[in-house]
């Protein structure tokens, strides 16, 4: 983690100042490796994300090649202005990186070239990045339509419409995708760093479980998390909060609890962090989520995703393609080459594999999100 914090570089790329984006790795390559500036500035060094140089070698490379990328990938390189979809001029100044050593920004879905070699003659037609595609591929094309992605940590996309929604709690201004001549698209992220780490870690460090899946069959030995919850900021805190300094903790603990209590404990640590990032850009947005669409490996864990709906109080809603990432880029790419018209026809082939509807009543949900924000405040400031 970079200790990421949030207030925003610059309205205009709508990122933190941080070294895990592309745009300050670029800047340190060219002061630091002999010869790269010069060879940049005279175009012969050029910069591309892995979707640029997929597309570069597909298109036959050195002989030939399209160097372009698409707007979201473009987005998370601290290098573009969201409202211009170009390169930024005055961040490109300040970080010393000539211009022509960049791709060309198009659209997420249009055909950028033709690939050749052992798939001569096929379009490439689609280009997102990884959480933008599986927004895509999860149908959240109206404002205020989200998906969750739980993976070894989190990532929570809100789909903020046709203009930059700049955050004040913490989260990530974006773009979420571009059909070819239409309006740019927004969203809001946020980034949980470890949630299915932590299953992991219960697993590899503590020994209490054979292998991931068994955390659910532990966690169900008990009827509630015996009073404890579990912070895992390992690593520091990510959105909403931006703490590197903060550690990891297991709060209330007393004789009565078990190794089942951990467990039911270390699933819910995700559901809340969903409901802290789900809350902050619910402040950002002003629009309240009527429904969560989720993807990755942990949406398979039942008792998981029951609670996530009781603490959220909306819908949790699983798709019949799970791998939404690799769906997002093929619809984009359907639709760029005319195998789908529209995006209603994208809605129409989406499915709902299974669906979790809230069972907790109000007051106990708000009492154990209280208990949670509270055991957050115990992390902070760990390390001095």
């Amino acid at each position: 983690m970079s200790g990421a914090p949030a207030r925003q570089a610059s309205v205009g790329a709508g990122l933190p100042l941080a070294t895990y984006f592309s745009g300050p790795k670029i800047k340190w390559i060219l002061d630091h490796i002999e010869g790269a500036r010069a060879r940049a500035e005279r175009g012969e060094l050029l910069f591309g994300n892995i979707d640029t140089w997929v597309i570069w070698n597909l298109t036959d490379g050195p002989d030939g090649g399209v160097h372009v990328t698409d707007v979201s990938n473009a987005s998370r390189t601290l290098l573009m202005n969201l409202e211009t979809l170009d390169w930024d001029a005055d961040i490109l100044e300040i970080m010393g990186i000539p211009r022509r050593m960049l791709p060309a920004i198009r659209a997420s879905s249009e055909k950028y070239g033709t690939a050749t070699g052992a798939l001569t003659g096929v379009p490439v037609a689609g280009d997102l990045g990884d959480q933008q595609a599986a927004l895509f591929g999860q149908t959240c094309f109206s404002p205020g339509e989200a998906k969750n992605t739980y993976g070894t940590g989190c990532f929570m996309l809100l789909n903020t419409g046709t203009a930059p929604v700049p955050s004040k709690n913490g989260l990530l201004t974006t773009l979420a995708y571009k059909i070819g001549n239409e309006q740019a698209v927004y969203a809001l992220e946020g980034s949980i760093a470890i949630t299915g780490a932590l299953v992991q870690w219960l697993r590899d460090n503590l020994g209490l479980i054979q292998k991931s899946a068994d955390v659910e069959a532990l966690a169900q030995t008990v009827d509630d998390n015996g009073g404890i919850y579990f912070v895992p900021a390992f690593s520091g805190l990510y959105a909403p909060y931006w703490k590197d300094n903060a550690r990891g903790a297991i709060v209330g603990l007393t004789r009565y609890v078990n190794k089942g209590h951990i467990a039911r404990a270390a699933l819910e640590a995700t559901a809340y962090q969903t409901r802290e990032v789900l809350d902050a850009m619910n402040k950002d947005s002003g629009v309240s989520l009527t429904a969560l669409k989720v993807d990755g490996g942990m949406v398979q864990d039942e008792l998981l995703m029951q609670f996530q709906a009781d603490v959220l109080g909306v819908p949790v809603i699983r798709p019949t393609v799970a791998e939404t990432t690799s769906l997002g880029a093929a619809y984009a790419a359907g639709l760029a080459v005319g195998f789908w018209e529209r995006v209603d026809d994208l809605r129409a082939n989406w499915g709902k594999d299974k669906e979790w509807v809230p069972r907790m009543n109000a007051a106990r949900r708000e009492k154990l999100y209280a208990g949670w924000k509270k055991a957050v405040t115990r992390t902070f400031d760990w390390v001095e």
